[in-house]
């Protein structure tokens, strides 16, 4: 039987929620599906919300259906030309990709003075219009019964997957996917509207954009003007097409109206987004993998590379204006990382996930009928022991094939043996629904990437795989390079030379071209990267196929663990919602401050004032002398709040979230935006993993700081003007 939650809503019978109490003082845990929203309904209501929670279900209705996605992060449509509103650090990419040593968007900030003015975003942007969503569950696994190999199993599932998605796509236009919800318990297909030219409208300097920098991220209390607009293009049809200037604004549906007036502390806040990745049903032997290795090491790794990255791309220098984004990325996970292991240390994760197990199995236990329950879990342990160990085993060598050219020559020779294929059999990625962003993450290398900077990174990645025992390396990697752990450093790096010396991969119309290529042409080519990529090929693909195995193992044992969890959860009043899979979800609360520690009080709001009080004039702390001058001003326009006496710059509520959020319209009760989420606290990172309603806290940039700026500082009055502004 197929459920469809387009304009229609069913809520699936797996899904037993129980909530908070109404008015508590705490986080409301839960990134809910909207299907789920009729369970929740008299908790929207007794929490704030006025509008009819039905209307959060139907995803062609208001305001669901202005929510957007951006393949990464979150983002709304606010006025009926197709203008978007989300985060500068979303948008900082296309206007790293558009900025110069001498035309330096990021350090000045860019604001299209027509429409005529906007740029193309970076390639491979796009704006992702959900649309429909039917129950598949079905059609993916149904008739999968006990006597198929895990293969088996896996290639089946993939295979129904992909049929899916086929027959979503046979009208042009649409990106549509078949996500699996509670470990593959239930499957979700899921249509979405594929706008591909988006391009940059408005983005504040970095001095605003990016205000507090490194410093500030995942701290409170925050002052960053974390907002930029892009504007969605379809054809003179209407209808989804490649960049042109014949091009016309998308006209959507429905589109969010900005409120002036704004919050005060303790009102009903809400936010619809894009969640990325959560793994609060993670079995234990992958938590204490996780905290114990996998995120220790990493964070070794970021700081070297971070300080790698910044001594051979200098500041100021082209080869930094490139590198810009990534580090900005890795900075984040540093820091996130960092936050995650204190917070596991601090909240004792590894202990609460064991006496969760532990509650679990009693609760089997209990009923003999559930013994099999009991079994599955048992033999999923033991797989997440083996995909643990395995992950170990691959770490450096993993690193090691992050180089751009190697990625791209790697990614070319399998597409040559993918199209050797009938295109349903061809792997996800190298189909030809997949070309046209397979030819734009071609070309976008261009614009970042240094072969001074990429060989450093090499370098590092390299001498941190040699330094491993003898099982933890490559056979093939080591003959191919003709690596040997006592090598050089200025051994290593004249081996290297070679490479970044005679490869014709540094030009995008070859890279275009070798799209085109058969195997036997590239197992003839002479480019070193192609070279090493094909005496690689079979060993990544024998660990490909480990990796599936182990994946149709997981595909029988989730299920039956996830149905545990849901059942046990029902009987304790408990929500039981599926982790996040970067599919639409909605989180409410209210406006709240906090206090994380002893002695630690986090206020609701920051004020215009705070960024004098933080102001350097270096770097992150250089707010535009224009802006600190309206600010000694007391130049508040509309915007003032009375209960802070100053406007409201970011503000703090118990909404959970986590990164692919980042974006996420922020509405009040009534649906108006009133924000845009973009962080959370570092005492909250850890929520990801173990949701802490005390000290689970989300930052926000506040709409009445966004039009102040606007308005006093960039003079973006136009695009005021065209968004339906509530005062």
């Amino acid at each position: 039987m197929k459920k469809r939650y387009g304009i229609g809503v069913a809520f699936c019978c797996v899904i037993s929620l129980g909530v908070t109490s109404p008015g508590a003082a705490h986080a409301r845990e839960g990134m809910f599906t909207p299907e789920q929203i009729p369970g929740i309904a008299n908790d929207l209501r007794a929490t704030g919300l006025r509008l009819d929670p039905a209307a959060l279900a139907d995803l062609t209705a208001f305001p669901m259906g202005a929510v957007i996605s951006l393949g990464g992060c979150t983002a709304s449509f606010v006025s009926p030309k197709g203008l978007v509103v989300t985060n500068h650090h979303c948008a900082r990419g296309s206007v790293q990709f558009n900025s110069t040593k001498e035309n330096n968007y990021l350090e000045n900030g860019f604001l299209a003075a027509s429409m005529a003015e906007e740029l193309p975003a970076a390639p491979g942007s796009r704006v992702y219009v959900t649309l429909q969503v039917d129950d598949v569950t079905e059609r993916v696994t149904g008739g999968l019964g006990p006597a198929l190999t895990p293969r088996e199993r896996f290639t089946k599932i993939e295979q129904r997957r992909k049929a899916l998605v086929a027959e979503c796509e046979a009208e042009p236009g649409y990106r549509c996917q078949a996500a699996s919800f509670f470990g593959g318990l239930q499957y979700k297909l899921i249509r979405r509207l594929e706008i591909r030219d988006v391009r940059i409208a408005y983005s504040p300097a970095d001095a605003i954009g990016k205000y507090g920098g490194d410093i500030d991220n995942w701290r409170w209390p925050r002052h960053t003007g974390d907002f930029a607009f892009y504007r969605a293009y379809v054809g003179p049809d209407g209808q989804p097409a490649d960049y042109s200037e014949d091009n016309i604004p998308y006209s959507p549906p429905h589109y969010l109206e900005v409120s002036s007036a704004g919050l005060d502390d303790g009102d009903f806040v809400m936010a619809m987004g894009y969640p990325g990745r959560t793994s609060r049903y993670a079995r234990l032997a992958s938590v204490r993998h996780t905290f114990d290795w996998q995120y220790p090491v990493f964070v070794d790794l970021l700081a070297d590379w971070i300080a790698t990255i910044e001594a051979a791309a200098p500041e100021g220098s082209e080869a930094r204006i490139r590198h810009e984004s990534r580090l900005a990325g890795l900075n984040n996970t540093l820091k996130n990382l960092g936050g995650q292991i204190d917070g596991a240390r601090r909240n004792a994760l590894v202990q609460r996930r064991a006496q969760r197990e532990a509650e679990l199995n009693g609760w089997i236990a209990a009923d003999p009928h559930r013994g099999l329950l009991a079994q599955a879990i048992e033999r999923l342990d033991a797989l997440s022991e083996e995909r643990a160990a395995e992950a170990r085993r691959s770490f450096w060598y993993g690193n090691v094939l992050r180089p751009q050219l190697l990625g791209a020559a790697q990614r070319l020779y399998r597409l040559a043996h993918e199209r050797t294929k009938p295109d349903a059999d061809r792997e996800s990625g190298y189909q030809e629904r997949d070309m046209a962003m397979f030819r734009q993450r071609m070309s976008v290398i261009d614009r970042r990437f240094d072969p001074v900077v990429d060989k450093a990174e090499w370098m590092l990645f390299l001498r941190g795989y040699l330094a491993q025992a003898e099982d933890m390396r490559i056979e093939a990697l080591d003959e191919a390079m003709g690596l040997w752990p006592e090598m050089s450093d200025e051994e290593l790096s004249e081996k290297l030379d070679e490479y970044y010396e005679s490869t014709v991969l540094n030009g995008r119309e070859t890279r275009l071209a070798l799209m085109e290529a058969t195997p036997e042409g590239l197992n003839r080519h002479a480019d070193p990267f192609i070279r090493l990529a094909t005496a690689l090929h079979e060993t990544q693909m024998a660990r490909e196929e480990a990796a599936k195995t182990r994946a149709g193992r997981a595909n029988e044992l989730n299920p039956q663990y996830m149905r545990a969890i849901i059942n046990w959860q029902q009987s304790r009043g408990h929500a039981a919602y599926p982790d996040a899979n970067s599919t639409l979800r909605v989180t409410y609360g209210a406006v709240m401050g906090g206090s994380p520690a002893d002695g630690l009080l986090y206020e609701p709001f920051t004020r215009l004032e705070g960024i004098l009080e933080k102001d350097t004039g270096e770097e992150p702390f250089n707010s535009p002398l224009a802006q600190l001058d309206r600010i000694r001003a007391g130049d508040y326009g509309g915007y003032y709040l009375d209960s802070i006496g100053s406007v409201p710059v970011n503000f703090l509520s118990d909404l959970d979230s986590t990164g692919g959020n980042s974006g996420s319209a922020t509405l009040d009760a009534n649906g108006k935006l009133v924000g845009l989420l973009f962080d959370g606290t570092l005492e909250s990172v850890n929520s990801d993993w173990d949701f802490d309603p005390e000290i689970t806290r989300t930052i926000h940039v506040d709409t009445r700081y966004m039009l102040w700026v606007m308005e006093k500082i960039d003079g973006a009055q136009a695009l005021i003007d065209e968004m339906t502004i509530v005062r």
